[in-house]
């Protein structure tokens, strides 16, 4: 069973610490189901995040919700745009290059 980490009491995305698949275990004892399977590194919605709610992630918010996010979906450029990188909306979903240059 694949495990994810939450870094802040706040943070309504984990990250996983392996592939995973199915359910991923928490640090510390919680639990997520995953809607589609997530890559490790990536992040998992651990609760709902409506459109334009903000992602956060070490207790700040990291970026926004460009449509709505449900409860163990990926959390990727597909769904949210990047604070801390505001190029992040130009970058191929797969190979996070930029578009036009995969």
């Amino acid at each position: 069973m694949t495990s994810a980490f939450r870094i802040h009491p706040h943070d309504n995305v984990a990250t996983l610490l392996g592939d995973g698949e199915g359910v991923v275990t928490l640090v510390g004892g919680d639990a997520v189901v995953l809607n589609e399977p997530v890559a490790m590194g990536h992040k998992v919605a651990l609760a709902d995040i409506a459109a334009g709610e903000a992602v956060v992630k070490f207790g700040i918010p990291i970026g926004h919700a460009d449509i709505e996010i449900r409860k163990g979906d990926w959390v990727h450029l597909h769904n949210c745009t990047s604070r801390v990188d505001e190029r992040s909306g130009g970058f191929d979903v797969v190979t996070g290059a930029a578009n036009g240059m995969a």
